[in-house]
């Protein structure tokens, strides 16, 4: 049996663990009641994909709208790799399509037009070598709730430095 050339071996699907997170988007999480979660796929050039292998990706403005039935994330900043990107102009702030079933985006459509909702990207991660968006359908939280959230949080790290003390 001969040995397989390092040009001619077979290449794994993908360079990072199967189901991995790329960016999250923490600020949605704060701002927003979450309502209903979503996984949709997206429509990206190479360099984009070179990018967010590298983790060159900025999530905390992005937002999703809603345009002639398809949806689109907007303000998802891809910063391109020097190395990858020297033959194609890119534009780190394009518009990026999603990908769901039409019946998915109907419900969403009729849920958008209610008063105060609204569709938010939670995260992107690898999921079996395809870059998938998870988006959510929220409403906005108002001030006293931001501050009931701050509450909550620093009540969980209180007590979980009491335990972690009372342990030792």
């Amino acid at each position: 049996m001969s040995q397989a050339s390092p040009k001619t071996a077979p290449r794994t699907a993908a360079r990072q663990p199967v189901d991995s997170r790329i960016a999250d988007n923490k600020k949605a999480l704060y701002n927003y009641h979450i309502e209903e979660r979503f996984e949709a796929g997206m429509v990206l050039q190479g360099w984009e994909v070179k990018a967010l292998r590298e983790g060159k990706v900025q999530l905390t403005d992005g937002y999703v709208v809603i345009r002639e039935g398809e949806l689109y994330l907007i303000g998802c900043q891809v910063n391109p790799l020097r190395t990858a990107s020297t033959h194609v102009s890119a534009d780190s702030a394009r518009t990026k399509k999603l990908l769901l079933h039409k019946d998915q985006i109907r419900r969403l459509i009729g849920k958008v037009e209610q008063k105060g909702h609204t569709l938010v990207p939670l995260n992107l991660h690898w999921k079996s070598g395809k870059v998938k968006c998870e988006i959510a359908l929220a409403k906005g939280k108002a001030e006293h709730d931001k501050r009931d959230t701050i509450k909550d949080r620093e009540g969980k790290r209180e007590v979980e430095r009491a335990m972690k003390t009372r342990n030792r």
